[in-house]
């Protein structure tokens, strides 16, 4: 048996209690009847409280529910206690407005003498309400990625196997041509989803513009227009464009102004059946105003405050014809963001959508 050292100093009760009270995480200290003896300021703060817990028992202030938002019986749980719990499946509601927060919740029994007689129990508590919301965003991320992926790669596989079997029978008919075709569509859906995916990353990694850069905004919305015509032309939409005749050079993201407006571009194109597009940019007072309009499907009142949300797929059935990841207005509005500026959006049902983007002038 080890000998206590003569230069080991106890722990005084002061000490130990400016150590709790130093700790972020809520501690609680109960007795072997669950009456409050110890706890720190952070438990206070937790609980919403700035009365004294001392002596009350932990069921008469600890309101809890499950993660579907079901009332816990706390009291059950402590009486049921046989080893320790740690669990984040506990959320604390507050009965002032009826709001809550996801814990992580431990409780251990408190062991007094070799006779291991209950001398009580330590709660702690900590707020896990960011941790749980990235956790369910990404657990949403892989379930709606895994499905964009594994129906594209299913039909390519399928159509390019028919191929395939009628090349080796020698059956080369204009079915053969109609399956690459499809094949070729889904793999471009899926270049489509990386590049979607690609810059998602950058937009959510970057809080804050790195660089500028002088931008003639009549030089970007020519060059999109460029880019753009043939892929409009295909289903009979023209693009056109109009700048403001005082349009004057800002600084900004060329490529991040690029992208936001590609986005909408692409959504007017994928959404319109014939008309006209037209991309515009204005001067305003310290910046300029982009916008894309377009005489497509519309976008219903329900849908306007929803469509700038990650992975968001109208219900609208001239939608769902549509491939698509929900991902770029999301990317074009984190963007915004990222430039200081700010996106909106003017639409109604069978008529068109316009959406427009505030770039500020960045001055260095």
């Amino acid at each position: 048996m080890l000998e206590e050292s003569s230069n080991t100093k106890s722990i005084d009760a002061g000490t130990l209690e400016s150590l709790i009270n130093n700790m972020s995480d809520a501690v609680i200290a109960l007795d072997e009847d669950f009456r409050v003896t110890l706890y720190n300021s952070s438990a206070l703060n937790l609980i919403d409280s700035n009365k004294s817990i001392i002596g009350k028992k932990i069921y008469e202030f600890l309101n809890l529910i499950d993660k579907n938002d079901n009332k816990v019986d706390v009291k059950k749980i402590f009486n049921n206690l046989k080893k320790v719990i740690n669990s984040k499946d506990y959320k604390i509601l507050y009965n002032v407005d009826n709001s809550s927060i996801n814990i992580q919740l431990t409780v251990a029994p408190v062991y007094a003498g070799f006779n291991k007689k209950n001398g009580g129990y330590v709660v702690s508590m900590r707020d896990i309400t960011l941790e749980k919301s990235l956790d369910d965003e990404r657990d949403e991320f892989i379930s709606v990625v895994s499905h964009e992926l594994r129906n594209p790669i299913a039909i390519a596989e399928g159509n390019l196997s028919n191929a395939l079997y009628s090349i080796d029978k020698g059956s080369l008919t204009n079915d053969i041509r109609h399956e690459i075709d499809q094949s070729h569509k889904q793999i471009i859906f899926l270049t489509e989803l990386i590049n979607d995916l690609t810059n998602l990353a950058r937009a959510e990694n970057n809080k804050n513009i790195s660089s500028t850069e002088i931008i003639n905004a009549n030089e970007i919305i020519e060059e999109l227009s460029s880019e753009y015509e043939p892929k409009a032309s295909d289903k009979g939409i023209q693009i056109k464009t109009k700048s403001d005749p005082n349009l004057e050079s800002i600084n900004s993201s060329k490529l991040y102004v690029k992208e936001i407006l590609q986005n909408f571009i692409t959504n007017s194109i994928k959404y319109s059946e014939k008309g006209t597009i037209l991309i515009t940019a204005k001067m305003m007072i310290n910046g300029i105003s982009f916008s894309v309009s377009d005489d497509g499907i519309g976008i219903s009142k329900a849908d306007e405050d929803k469509v700038f949300n990650k992975f968001f797929r109208s219900g609208d059935y001239r939608t769902s014809k549509e491939s698509g990841t929900g991902l770029g207005l999301y990317i074009s509005a984190k963007l915004a963001k990222i430039l200081s500026g700010k996106i909106t959006l003017n639409s109604t049902i069978n008529h068109g959508s316009t959406f427009t983007v505030f770039i500020p002038d960045l001055k260095q």
